[in-house]
């Protein structure tokens, strides 16, 4: 690229048609299992599903740990109070990587939109 060309025109030049293909694969409205299943997808897809597993195995072994402290006797229930708040960090943590994963793509996808408008309004002042 030439560094003494405007700014759209380089966007215009950068822009393939991976790019439109990325777009038109794109819903205007997405709900959040659509998202979700959008970050399933691309270089960490497996990090995303191996991530979604995770969390359920973790809230499933919060839920268990959960009725364990609250049944139990003594000294247990703090052992397994204890148990429950780790795994309820971790399930945080795991959830805020997933999320911001999503949040990430949302942005990508609105950068995405605004180079092709910006190529379009380039193509239209030729």
């Amino acid at each position: 690229m030439n560094p003494s060309k405007p700014t759209d025109e380089r966007i215009t030049e950068a822009l393939g048609a991976d790019d439109h293909a990325f777009l038109a694969s794109l819903d205007t409205d997405r709900g959040m299992f659509r998202q979700i299943g959008d970050s399933w997808h691309g270089p960490l897809g497996g990090w995303a599903r191996f991530a979604f597993a995770i969390a359920i195995a973790i809230g499933l072994a919060l839920a268990y740990c959960f009725y364990r402290a609250v049944t139990a006797q003594g000294d247990a229930m703090v052992g397994w109070g204890l148990v429950t708040l780790g795994l309820l960090i971790m399930q945080g943590f795991l959830k805020e990587w997933m999320f911001a994963r999503m949040n990430m793509l949302t942005v990508l996808r609105e950068v995405k939109r605004l180079q092709v408008q910006v190529a379009m309004l380039e193509e239209a002042r030729d």
